[in-house]
């Protein structure tokens, strides 16, 4: 195995991955041949993915500090609500543009409540975000009495529903935005600084670096995240509402530890994340057309979970 491991190409962790990858195609392979690898279940996927991979990008963000962030499937959910109700309630293009902002103000308040509660506070990441994932599910609630808002124009369901080639449009968007922060991690001195304060925060304090903002930065990047992956969410649905992705917030987790990101900070690679999302994906796919139950299929994310740590901890 760790021959094998050796002899793909990248670090560690991405051979792991694209070994993950080979072992999953190659069962389903085995088990559903064409099924599997029918243009239907691969465009499924591929419009499946972008949702959680946004979530997933918004978690491993914030991971990379040594936080957490429990509150971002709240926080799509409130943006999403927020944009449906303003596009359903006002005609015209204008009040869509208005939307899309009051969203992403919304979002961008959320993440500074976080960051400054984390940063200027000193509450710990995950009684923080637990707090605010509490408060503003209480209040998707009770403001919009649990009920759905649907009925969105063309151009928002085109985000969700669309294809570009027989790509999904939301799967370009996906990846533009996984792209650009790839950009801002690897190559901007905001990057440097998330790496460094996940890895040791007094060093980087004592390093001039004013830890506090940069925080307060990633949380707001992880809420924007949030509302992208609500507008593709509210996009696919053709609705909003209060309880929408409550099971997505532990597979966010999952995802980014499978990418690699240390949830001690300090380390991981969204080329890592991406792949790890692809895993799950395929997983969740093939153990559906085999009709398994959802449950097992969370039961086996697990232990691939912990299959992946075994094979990551191993040393020739």
């Amino acid at each position: 195995m760790e021959r094998l491991i050796k002899a793909l190409p990248g670090d560690r962790i991405i051979k792991l991955q694209m070994l993950m990858i080979a072992v999953v195609l190659a069962l389903f392979s085995f088990t559903l041949g064409g099924r599997f690898f029918s243009m239907g279940n691969f465009q499924s996927i591929a419009t499946q993915l972008p949702v959680l991979g946004l979530l997933a990008l918004g978690m491993g963000l914030t991971m990379l500090t040594g936080g957490i962030n429990l509150s971002i499937i709240a926080s799509a959910n409130a943006c999403s609500l927020l944009m449906a109700w303003i596009i359903t309630t006002h005609a015209g293009p204008q009040y869509l543009l208005l939307a899309l902002l009051a969203g992403a103000l919304l979002a961008v308040a959320i993440g500074t409540l976080n960051g400054l509660l984390i940063a200027v506070v000193g509450v710990s990441p995950i009684l923080a975000t637990l707090g605010t994932m509490t408060l503003i599910a209480g209040l998707n609630i009770l403001l919009s009495n649990g009920a759905v808002i649907s009925g969105f124009p063309p151009l928002i369901q085109y985000l969700g529903n669309g294809d570009l080639f027989g790509v999904p449009v939301a799967l370009f968007i996906f990846l533009l935005v996984a792209f650009l922060l790839w950009v801002l991690l690897e190559h901007t001195t905001l990057g440097r600084s998330i790496y460094l304060l996940g890895s040791n925060e007094e060093a980087t304090r004592f390093s001039g670096v004013n830890t506090a903002r940069v925080q307060v930065t990633v949380y707001v990047l992880s809420a924007l995240l949030s509302w992208g992956a609500a507008l593709l969410m509210m996009s696919m649905f053709n609705s909003a509402k209060a309880g929408y992705g409550e099971s997505w917030l532990l597979v966010t987790i999952l995802a980014s530890v499978l990418g690699g990101v240390n949830p001690d900070g300090g380390f991981g690679r969204v080329v890592g994340l991406v792949l790890a999302l692809i895993v799950l994906q395929m997983l969740e796919s093939g153990l559906n057309l085999l009709g398994v139950s959802s449950y097992l299929t969370m039961a086996l994310w697990g232990g691939v979970l912990i299959l992946f740590i075994a094979l990551q901890n191993r040393r020739t």
